[in-house]
C-alpha cells in the first residue's frame, strides 16, 4: 500500500522511510517509530493502517535497512544500544515530522517499545509536533525529563512488562502530573509488545484493538 521515500533531515542529510498516504488530501500526519527490531513488516503494516484511518503516515528507518529477526533479541539489543537516540530523534524523526508538515498539516508522533521512548524524547525536543502516543517505552531522564514534554501525550503500557515496568510507568506518570503536563496513561493486562501481530507469543488482539482505538481517537482530537 505504501512506498519507500527519501526525505531531508534538518542537517541536510538524506534519510529514508516508509510512507503511506491517506485517501483524502490535506490529511494530518503521524510519524511512526519502530521497535528495537527495525522497520519490520509489522511497523509498515501499522503505517498502512494509520493511512486507512485518515492520516498520512511515515516511519523513518532508524537502522538504515537492518531488520533483526524476532528470535534474535541479542542482535536487536545491540542495534538499539548502538543508536544515538538524541540524534535519531532530532534528525531522522524531526525530518520525518517536517516532511509530513510541509503542507501545513498538524503532525503527531507514535512509537512502540524503543519507539515509545523515542516518542517521549520527540515530545520534548521536536517543536513541530502537536501530540504524541507512546507504546510501552520510556526514555531515561537524561534523554528527556517529564518536565520537558511540550505536547499532549498518551501512553499505553503492559502490566506484564519486564522492560518498561509498571513501576517505571507509575514513576513517569507521577512526574508528568507533578509537572502539570497533559498526559493520560492506559494499562493493559498484557505482555510487552502486545500490539505486534507478528509475535504470537505476546500479541493480545483485544488489548491491541482497544489501544488502537484510543490512539487514533486521541490523534483525531488533537490533529484534526
Amino acid at each position: 500500500m505504501g512506498t519507500n521515500v527519501t526525505f531531508k533531515r534538518p542537517d541536510g542529510k538524506d534519510a529514508t522511510g516508509y510512507l503511506s498516504n491517506a485517501a483524502r488530501g490535506n490529511a494530518p500526519g503521524v510519524v511512526v517509530i519502530q521497535e528495537w527490531w527495525g522497520l519490520s513488516e509489522n511497523i509498515m503494516g501499522l503505517v498502512d493502517r494509520f493511512a486507512l484511518a485518515g492520516f498520512d503516515a511515515l516511519a523513518p528507518d532508524l537502522y538504515d535497512g537492518i531488520v533483526v529477526p524476532y528470535h534474535d533479541a541479542d542482535a536487536a539489543g545491540k542495534e538499539m544500544n548502538s543508536l544515538n537516540f538524541i540524534e535519531a530523534t532530532e534528525q531522522n524523526v524531526r525530518g520525518a515530522v517536517q516532511y509530513l508538515k510541509r503542507n501545513g498539516a498538524k503532525v503527531g508522533l507514535t512509537g512502540f517499545c524503543m519507539g515509545g521512548a523515542v516518542t517521549i524524547i520527540g515530545a520534548a525536543k521536536i517543536p513541530e509536533l502537536t501530540a504524541g502516543v507512546a507504546f510501552y517505552g520510556i526514555p531515561p531522564e537524561q534523554a528527556a525529563k517529564p518536565a520537558d514534554v511540550k505536547i499532549p501525550l498518551q501512553g499505553h503500557f503492559a502490566n506484564k512488562d519486564d522492560w518498561c515496568t509498571p513501576q517505571a510507568v507509575d514513576a513517569f506518570e507521577t512526574a508528568m502530573k507533578a509537572a502539570g503536563k497533559d498526559f493520560e496513561a492506559f494499562r493493559y493486562d498484557a505482555d510487552h509488545a502486545f500490539v505486534n501481530e507478528e509475535r504470537a507469543a505476546v500479541h493480545d488482539r483485544q488489548a491491541a484493538e482497544l489501544a488502537w482505538g484510543r490512539a487514533t481517537d486521541f490523534f483525531k482530537k488533537h490533529l484534526g
